[in-house]
């Protein structure tokens, strides 16, 4: 089925433009759009993508859609559902392949499940869509759905895939060609790096960065009370003093020594508002690196006193210093089946770990029932962390990588091309070559740990850099471009 997502974010270009360091941006925008904005009338657009919630492209299409309308460009989000639990397990296979995971093996059968299911949204989307309209397809999931609408309804498709690898393998070799039958019949497609490319789109590829809202809750500025508060909401920190809001009904669980997942007590704390704390927060994802990225914390706590050497500043800061694993409640997310084995694996090796171990790494299940409150625990997280990682062997671009150069903390990230094209390497923070080392990991930790001076210089570097490349106004300036190129080809 095919549901659609209202958008009301709440928060007009007027209050950005309201702020000093984005009013300039906001007069760029507007300036854009009333060119390009007019061309657009009597023709709608469709965003289309596989969840609402969780992960970059649920992150960003309200914001998205609701800028876009804000400017006169009538804009729409559809989501897709479907109750055929191997539909997912299939695209997440393929999502694995492009990025060169898996055995890259698509059999008949997996095309006539592929099929079948587009076949049955595609129906759906054809009582939304008229002629004329844009009909925006994200990702792998809704691909087939959206050439198939093209059939019987002459609306113009534009593929956005946040996805791809910069190199050329087999399996991922594969992958693009069980998709290449649906990916053709686009008018265009855009991608986010221009290593992401596959051949046959070569001519008709434009490149487009993921960005971030600036006053969005995951994002905006946090005052010191503010930010207790929402610790406290969540059960991340226990309440020393009256705060002005209750608990949240849904609160942030920490996985136990007995392997289940539990609300945090008061001899439970992590002390975000104390300890040096590293943080990665993402999809529970193989991909990600999170077992590695633990071995590598491991590694930095076992041999501190090597990494120290005769600095008792420093030796003192890893005694203490914590790290944080935190990601979505994996159940509520459809898209992703293979969430929840990960997280059963990564738990396993939680179990192996020594108490003292298990102390020091705090492994958190966030919440999805509020996509609001959601996006604060994450803000409130990213603010209380000395450094942010994001130690993922492949990524489309990263935007949790994005989430905290805007909060001005440096980040360690890998060389997976969705990362080195926005983390510069001893500028806004460092990179890890070989994101399956611990070694390497470990080391990287160090340097960043060691140094408070050259940590907030690259801080300040990577908010600077996310300010000029990486914002939602080039984005959605970039989508009026784009779409309007398009109405005359």
């Amino acid at each position: 089925m095919i549901e659609i997502v209202r958008v009301d974010e709440g928060v007009r270009l007027e209050d950005y433009g309201n702020r000093a360091h984005l009013i300039n941006w906001v007069r760029e925008l507007r300036s854009e759009a009333a060119v390009l904005a007019p061309r657009f009338k009597g023709r709608r657009v469709w965003m289309v993508n596989s969840t609402a919630e969780g992960g970059g492209v649920a992150e960003m299409l309200p914001k998205e859609v609701d800028l876009l309308r804000e400017l006169g460009v009538d804009t729409h989000w559809l989501v897709i559902k479907v109750d055929e639990p191997e539909f997912f397990a299939l695209t997440k296979r393929i999502h694995n392949a492009i990025h060169g995971y898996g055995d890259g093996g698509f059999s008949f059968a997996d095309r006539e499940v592929y099929e079948k299911v587009s076949r049955g949204l595609a129906k759906e989307l054809r009582n939304h869509v008229r002629e004329d309209d844009f009909l925006v397809v994200h990702d792998p999931q809704p691909l087939a759905s959206g050439a198939m609408v093209r059939e019987e309804v002459k609306v113009r498709l534009v593929w956005r895939c946040h996805i791809g690898l910069d190199e050329e393998t087999e399996i991922a070799r594969r992958a693009w060609g069980f998709l290449k039958p649906f990916a053709r019949d686009y008018h265009c497609a855009i991608f986010s790096a221009p290593e992401y490319i596959p051949s046959f789109l070569a001519g008709k590829a434009s490149v487009v960065h993921p960005a971030i809202d600036p006053l969005s809750h995951k994002n905006r500025e946090l005052v010191p009370h503010k930010l207790v508060g929402i610790l406290c909401n969540a059960g991340l920190q226990t309440e020393c003093h009256p705060v002005l809001t209750p608990r949240w009904d849904h609160r942030a669980r920490r996985l136990q020594s007995d392997g289940e997942f539990a609300e945090l007590d008061s001899g439970d704390e992590i002390g975000l508002l104390y300890r040096p704390i590293v943080t990665q927060v993402s999809r529970w994802d193989r991909l990600k690196g999170w077992q590695p990225l633990m071995e590598g914390f491991l590694l930095l706590k076992r041999y501190a006193r090597r990494f120290a050497g005769d600095d008792e500043r420093f030796q003192r800061l890893l005694s203490i210093v914590k790290l944080v694993l935190a990601g979505p409640d994996p159940g509520a997310i459809q898209d992703d089946p293979e969430a929840i084995d990960f997280l059963d694996e990564l738990r396993g090796r939680y179990l192996e770990l020594s108490p003292e171990e298990r102390e020091s790494v705090a492994v958190l299940s966030l919440p999805m029932a509020s996509r609001k409150e959601n996006a604060l625990m994450v803000n409130a997280l990213q603010r209380c962390s000395t450094v942010v990682v994001q130690n993922s062997l492949r990524e489309g671009f990263g935007l949790t990588a994005t989430e905290a150069m805007w909060k001005a903390v440096p980040v360690l990230g890998t060389n997976a091309c969705g990362l080195r094209r926005q983390i510069r390497d001893r500028v806004d923070g460092m990179l890890t070559q070989d994101p399956e080392n611990p070694e390497e990991i470990a080391h990287n930790l160090a340097t960043l740990l060691a140094d408070p001076v050259t940590r907030e210089k690259w801080g300040h570097n990577a908010q600077r850099h996310c300010y000029e490349n990486f914002l939602v106004f080039n984005q959605v300036a970039q989508w009026m471009r784009l779409l309007s190129r398009e109405l005359h080809t």
